[in-house]
């Protein structure tokens, strides 16, 4: 399964930006958007990777945050786009890194993609 990931960009503190996360090379895999826990994680600069939120399995669209996060980021998916989204308001300096998205899979083995850089700064 390939996670890319996207829309990072620069953004004032305050500000919102929606990152999206599109998978492609599951098919005859058994793996779906619905069928598998989905997760964001974040590298902040000098930091080790910071799990932030996940979209749980199955139609209920249980969802989980980082406390640091709770309340200003939003993960949702896309089925029929095979992608994951994040939304983050009311960004702030200490958002800024480099976000990725991932299975547990992917978490367990450490193995991510590119990811997308975020940087929130006046």
């Amino acid at each position: 399964v390939w996670l890319v990931e996207s829309g990072g960009d620069s953004v004032q503190p305050g500000g919102s930006l929606t990152l999206s996360c599109t998978a492609s090379g599951f098919e005859g895999t058994g793996f779906t958007l619905l069928n598998s826990d989905m997760n964001w994680v974040r590298r902040r600069p000098g930091e080790d990777l910071e799990w932030i939120a996940t979209l749980f399995n199955s139609n209920a669209n249980r969802t989980s945050y980082a406390a640091s996060v709770k309340g200003r980021f939003t993960i949702s998916r896309d089925v029929t786009k095979n992608t994951l989204y994040l939304q983050m308001n009311s960004l702030k300096t200490e958002d800024t890194g480099v976000y990725y998205c991932a299975t547990n899979r992917d978490m367990k083995l450490n193995s991510y993609g590119q990811g997308t850089q975020v940087t929130v700064s006046s």
